[in-house]
């Protein structure tokens, strides 16, 4: 079964801006989040299938490859390339030895048989963010073959010098007036290959299988942070050391609350009357907790209170962010015909010092006609 465009799952179009799509992907996973959806597994499908349109086409790189070639850009290739959950990178240390060889001897060959780098994308949401979490993860990977323990040797001493290289790992070729040195493709750079190759993973030391793996995800994370762990990656070949695994964070929308860097935006709804005599409002935490929030008589749309340290923790410190709310006065809907009474009669007792700002502005604008006639 072909997979749905990336475009369509988001509702977009093809030029779509950067800021549209991530206000679609985020209405999509608000509307299809699992907490929101527990126990719906069609609903638990699409939010996966949404998390990886956006992920693709919100990375100006993959969106280039995606409208170029399709899902065909991210279609596993002997290691490289995308695929589901995880990727591998590519090393620089490979294209700068093919072109000034091998100044670091038998170190440097090892560094080129090390095990490959992986990149997981892992979702957080907010309170997890907040509080530090453990996760499962699960992702393909080469690990190292349980039949010949990584030997690659189907007795466990079948290597011998590789004829090609004669054991330095690099082979040299003229080109012009240079002389061009490589990593030999015969024995990888390792400068001996293998007599007898384990039939289970035809040599190479190491085979695919899926891994499962726990991980920290420290609070105070936010979307694209990085964390690397150390030889999680895939197994090195005959073996070698392996790669590294990167977790890339993906932040969940929240319904509630807004986030920027360490600091998190809430917006709180008053009525009229609040925001016209003064009240209070329990105003909710990402913590978990709730601050009471005394409303000036007098408020208006839009003004701000900032609640200091009630933000997200600063990744590997003890300082936090502050809490900032707005607040947003609502105009009553759907009246009474005794409620939309006392509205005249109040509007027939006001003044301009009710006013101010509407009255200043009326004014303004009569002096600017008044001095075009």
């Amino acid at each position: 079964m072909s997979k749905q465009d990336y475009y369509d799952v988001l509702g977009v179009s093809k030029d779509v801006d950067s800021g549209s799509l991530k206000s679609a992907y985020r209405k999509l996973a608000m509307k299809y989040h699992p907490d929101k959806n527990p126990g719906d597994t069609d609903a638990e499908k699409k939010f996966k299938e949404v998390s990886e349109a956006y992920e693709v086409l919100s990375n100006s790189e993959k969106r280039q490859a995606y409208d170029a070639y399709g899902h065909d850009a991210f279609s596993q290739q002997g290691g490289g390339g995308f695929s589901d959950g995880f990727s591998g990178f590519g090393s620089f240390s490979d294209i700068f030895e093919d072109f000034f060889g091998d100044m670091g001897g038998r170190q440097s060959r090892q560094r080129e048989q090390r095990g490959q780098d992986l990149k997981y994308e892992v979702d957080v949401d907010l309170r997890e963010a907040y509080t530090g979490v453990k996760k499962e993860i699960s992702y393909e990977t080469l690990v190292i073959c349980d039949v010949c323990d990584g030997s690659g040797s189907e007795s466990g001493s079948g290597l011998k010098t590789c004829g090609v290289c004669k054991g330095s790992g690099r082979t040299r070729a003229s080109q012009g007036f240079f002389t061009v040195e490589r990593t030999c493709t015969a024995c990888g750079g390792a400068g001996q290959v293998i007599s007898d190759p384990c039939k289970a993973c035809n040599g190479e030391g190491r085979r695919r299988k899926n891994r499962k793996l726990e991980v920290n995800i420290p609070a105070g994370v936010e979307e694209g942070s990085r964390i690397r762990l150390s030889g999680e990656g895939a197994a090195g070949p005959n073996g070698s050391s392996p790669g590294d695994l990167y977790l890339f964070v993906s932040m969940i929308p929240h319904p509630i609350f807004e986030r920027e860097a360490t600091n998190i935006f809430c917006n709180v709804p008053i009525s009229i009357v609040d925001a016209s005599l003064g009240g209070s409002v329990d105003v909710p935490t990402v913590s978990g907790g709730k601050v009471k929030v005394k409303i000036p008589a007098g408020s208006q749309n839009g003004d701000q209170f900032r609640l200091n340290s009630k933000g997200m923790p600063t990744i590997r410190s003890t300082s936090f962010g502050d809490m900032i709310i707005s607040l947003s006065v609502e105009v009553p809907k759907n009246l009474s015909e005794n409620q939309k009474r006392l509205l005249r009669e109040f509007d027939e007792e006001s003044s301009q010092k009710n006013n101010p700002e509407s009255s200043g502005f009326f004014s303004k604008v009569k002096d600017f006609w008044d001095g075009l006639t």
